[in-house]
């Protein structure tokens, strides 16, 4: 059965780096059909209680969920900054973490960062595996990738050997989690 694969990159930069990162990553999946979504494409009001209060949630965000509660797994690959999320990204996670406490929908999750530097964004995944691990009881698989002009060459993907070996081990855990919609008794 094909699996349905939503992934992206947490970050609304046209040139992401992470966005490179989380394409290569979901086409690496056999037998999946990918949507690449752009958070751009999601671009909300800063949340606020009061707003919600007054306006209702907004219909970006239903949609988002919807696409969550659609996919078979989700795939995304955080830019860091100032050591956390992207403002892009936290505002669409504030907005659909308002629409039932399994942000996520339980879904088997690849967690991923990169950066220029040698850290490769580890603080932000941190911050990700730590938060998501609290709601979804799925597996949630995470990797890093430092120095990424280094390691990683356009259509060939991560260069160096080592990150290659651990980044199929990641990508091979979370692909075992997943169980195609289609197959799900109910």
């Amino acid at each position: 059965m094909t699996k349905k694969i939503l992934a992206f990159a947490a970050s609304n930069s046209r040139q992401s780096i992470n966005k490179k990162l989380v394409t290569y990553a979901a086409n690496q999946v056999s037998d999946a059909k990918v949507t690449l979504l752009d958070l751009n494409d999601f671009e909300m009001p800063i949340y606020s209680i009061d707003r919600e209060k007054e306006s209702g949630i907004h219909e970006l965000a239903h949609k988002f969920k919807a696409l969550i509660k659609e996919t078979d797994g989700v795939i995304i690959s955080f830019a860091e900054h100032n050591g956390a999320y992207s403002a892009a990204f936290k505002n669409i996670f504030d907005w659909i973490s308002r629409l039932g406490k399994d942000v996520w929908e339980s879904k088997p999750m690849l967690l991923m960062a990169t950066s220029p530097g040698g850290r490769g964004g580890k603080t932000v995944l941190e911050i990700a595996l730590n938060r998501f691990q609290l709601a979804n009881k799925n597996t949630i698989a995470s990797f890093s990738l430092p120095f990424f002009k280094e390691n990683f060459a356009g259509e060939n993907g991560i260069t160096d050997e080592l990150f290659l070996q651990e980044f199929k081990i990641k990508l091979a855990t979370f692909e075992e989690a997943i169980v195609p919609f289609e197959n799900v008794e109910g």
